[in-house]
């Protein structure tokens, strides 16, 4: 949750913000002009401005430069109707995050001041590298053993150049937190930083995504629309799980990193761009190589530096450090006391394989802190929150797993296709998240936990899939 200024001269429009997004659990704070709205920010930084274009006294976009100038990392939603879309533009070329058009949809509306949210976060939360000690900063990257130590040299020799950087780990090995250190320590901090999920987007929305698109150049596409890449010139773009990016997408990536120019979805000139890239993946791109699923002369372009980020299970020494962190870091948001760890439990969590890597251990450690009382955490603790986390991986029972296969069949059976097994997948996670939301009245915080993913990934997933929220409070 944020702290939210709204900065709009409709007053009703105000107000509705205003119940809407306290409804989510935000600190809401309103303003009619641009003057008065960079008296909030001065006053306190918030953590998210949202300002219609036109306003009476300082217009929309000599605003936002006031803004940026106060706070260059501040996400800033520009609000604009059809005949000023010019102007939302130009404010989004000189960093604003994004521009929406009036009319607007509230579950659109919503999943974009999160992604905002989290933009602001990632930009500003710093990330503390430091092997040695643990401290009070919300992110960090921990590690005594020799393959950390290594991780964090890397870091110090690519953070103060522009090279590429393609960052290389199994799943939850903590790939993102290294992208955000490098960008933190990076001679482009003070620019944006922007990350693109390259899996939790379909290849069409992808493009736009990144590129933007021209007026026209597509059904829907009533106006132009600026892509993340050119929103983040001078800055950095983060493309997370680059080794599923489709195969049509790669040859503009390709494009960006050689001439650094993009073009926009029905667009015939080239944009220059100046951006830097840094990728991950925890897939075998050389594997994608040899299958024909990976443009070799992208693979090559991405790995001017690979970081290879080691599984937990390879960290000697690391275990027991990042359990104390992750310990006082959620007893911290709990507003409790750190209640420590038995040595029978250090035993257990040292000799556990922890297949979900650090990301698997953050949750055992909060799901043990949940039931232990205050009493330091014991080995049965440990032991039940480990069971906890493999028994949602434990496949589903025969007899209960008949009404699935029955409904496989029946697709099956109606003629298969190049993209079946894709489309099964696709409405089964859809079939997922939709029973998931259900059972929790619709609160993303709470689905995400029971399907155990991060909630951006949970909100990139909905708007892929085009779920409907019913949210309680309408628009007035």
């Amino acid at each position: 949750m944020g702290t939210i200024v709204i900065v709009d001269d409709d007053a009703q429009l105000r107000h509705s913000f205003e119940k809407l997004l306290t409804s989510e659990g935000h600190v809401v704070r309103t303003s009619a002009t641009g003057e008065t709205g960079l008296e909030l920010i001065k006053a306190k930084l918030p953590d998210l401005v949202i300002m219609d274009v036109r306003l009476p006294g300082m217009d929309g976009l000599e605003t936002f430069r006031a803004m940026h100038d106060i706070e260059p990392k501040l996400p800033v939603i520009i609000m604009t109707a059809y005949g000023s879309t010019d102007t939302a533009i130009e404010a989004t070329k000189l960093g604003a995050y994004d521009y929406v058009l009036k009319p607007f949809e509230i579950p659109e509306m919503l999943n974009t001041i999160e992604k905002a949210l989290e933009a602001g976060r990632f930009m500003r939360s710093r990330v503390s590298v430091d092997a040695t000690a643990v401290n009070d900063s919300s992110d960090a990257i921990l590690g005594r053993s020799k393959a950390m130590q290594e991780v964090f040299k890397a870091i110090g020799r690519v953070a103060s150049t522009d090279a590429t950087v393609l960052i290389r780990g199994e799943s939850g090995t903590g790939k993102e937190l290294v992208a955000r250190a490098i960008y933190q320590h990076g001679i482009r901090s003070d620019k944006p930083f922007l990350v693109i999920n390259c899996v939790a987007i379909p290849e069409t929305l992808l493009e736009s995504e990144l590129f933007g698109y021209e007026k026209g150049a597509f059904t829907g596409a009533v106006t132009r629309r600026v892509g993340k890449i050119e929103q983040a010139n001078g800055g950095t773009v983060f493309l997370d799980e680059i080794g599923d990016m489709p195969f049509s997408i790669q040859a503009k990536i390709l494009r960006l990193l050689q001439e650094k120019s993009i073009e926009r979805l029905g667009g015939r000139a080239p944009i220059p761009v100046d951006v830097r890239v840094i990728a991950a993946t925890n897939r075998d791109l050389e594997a994608a190589l040899a299958e024909g699923r990976f443009r070799e002369d992208l693979y090559y372009r991405l790995k001017v530096v690979t970081l290879r980020l080691p599984p937990l299970r390879d960290r000697s020494g690391d275990t027991i450090v990042l359990a104390d962190y992750f310990l006082k870091k959620y007893a911290s948001e709990m507003n409790v006391n750190s209640p420590g760890v038995t040595a029978e439990a250090k035993t257990i969590l040292n000799n556990y394989a922890w297949p979900g890597n650090v990301r698997e251990l953050g949750n055992t450690m909060q799901k043990a802190l949940i039931f232990s009382r205050g009493a330091p955490i014991s080995a049965e603790e440990i032991s039940q929150a480990i069971k906890g986390e493999t028994a949602r991986r434990e496949p589903i029972q025969s007899s209960e797993d008949e009404p699935i296969r029955d409904w496989v069949r029946k697709v099956l059976a109606l003629g298969g296709g190049e993209k079946t097994f894709n489309d099964l997948i696709d409405k089964f996670a859809e079939l997922l998240i939709t029973e998931a939301l259900n059972l929790t009245s619709g609160n993303r915080s709470q689905a995400a936990k029971l399907l155990g993913l991060s909630r951006p990934t949970l909100l990139a997933r909905i708007e892929k899939y085009g779920i409907k929220i019913e949210t309680a409070i309408r628009s007035e």
